[in-house]
């Protein structure tokens, strides 16, 4: 199995109007770190912000353990038919169905603080005492901790998991249907990529990690104060992944998520063995959209209102 990737490292989204999302993040849980660029009180760098008429995905940036890597990535995208450039530590192509660009670089993300410690009360454990929940006292927008996945739609679901589980080297974590949809890895994380159909090749939305069902819920509502935010579906519990989830519409009508407590997976043998399918399908068991919270997304969980901006935008790029 390969192993080359090690880490999504960060994400660039273009949109007409970068400032404004950039402000928004500012006030929602990320920092200023460079002109146009996002980071979180470990990460420096985990999202970048570009001018484009369309919103899309602009560029991923990935991380592999070693230099062989980066030569074993190179051969696999001329074996493709993918043009890539590279020396010893970086490597760049664009991704030939979405269009963004890809960068591996040698490395490795950096290591996360540990959550944010709460104390929870329980039967037979009470474990706060003469005080009001941290949730309560505490009710600013929760620091995001980093960007943990981004999810894309497209109707070329064959060529699209193609490349990225066979060229690039992701990991299968679950699938749907044998290839309708299709969560894969780089990291421990149950996904950093799911791929599902879409009317177009698009974003579909973007994850960003908080401490914990709580830190989901405030830092929901906090966003939600901004009358250009609206909530899509939420709050509730994935069945694959099992995280935490809330998903809303940011500034720049990007479908983004806060999530918490995603399934890790280090045994790879293991989880291959007892864990993953590939042929989850219909509504009831860990193929349903939540074990808890909403059953069905709506329509624009799927087919978001501004497709037909995108396809243009695309067309106008010389993209299909």
């Amino acid at each position: 199995m390969n192993m080359a990737l090690n880490g999504l490292l960060d994400i660039q989204i273009s949109v007409p109007k970068p400032q404004e999302l950039f402000e928004f993040w500012l006030q929602h849980g990320m920092n200023a770190t460079a002109d146009g660029v996002l980071g979180t009180p470990d990460r420096p760098v985990q999202m970048s912000l570009a001018e484009a008429p369309y919103r899309h995905l602009s560029s991923m940036h990935l991380s592999c353990e070693n230099e062989s890597d980066i030569v074993a990535i190179a051969q696999r995208l001329t074996d493709a038919g993918v043009t890539s450039s590279f020396d010893s530590t970086t490597l760049r192509c664009v991704d030939p169905i979405f269009g963004h660009a890809i960068l591996i670089d040698v490395g490795s993300p950096h290591p996360l603080t540990p959550t944010q410690s709460r104390a929870f009360n329980g039967p037979g454990q009470r474990t706060r005492i003469d005080t009001r929940a941290d949730a309560v006292l505490h009710t600013e927008s929760p620091v995001v901790r980093r960007i943990g996945h981004v999810v894309l739609g497209t109707p070329h679901l064959v060529e699209a998991t193609d490349f990225y589980l066979n060229v690039l080297g992701y990991r299968v974590s679950d699938q749907i249907m044998k290839g309708f949809a299709t969560f894969m890895r780089v990291e421990s994380d149950h996904h950093n990529l799911m791929i599902q159909p879409g009317p177009t090749s698009y974003l579909n939305h973007y994850a960003v990690e908080v401490d914990d069902i709580d830190a989901v819920g405030l830092a929901g509502t906090s966003a939600l104060k901004d009358e250009r935010v609206s909530s899509i579906i939420g709050v509730g519990r994935h069945n694959l992944g099992a995280n935490v989830f809330w998903y809303l519409r940011d500034p720049s009508g990007n479908m983004f998520e806060f999530f918490s407590d995603m399934d890790q997976i280090t045994d790879e043998q293991g989880w291959a063995r007892d864990h993953c399918r590939l042929d989850w399908e219909g509504e009831d068991g860990p193929a349903g959209f939540s074990v808890w919270g909403p059953k069905d997304p709506p329509e624009e969980f799927f087919a978001p209102s501004d497709i037909p901006a995108i396809v243009a935008g695309r067309e106008a790029s010389g993209l299909k």
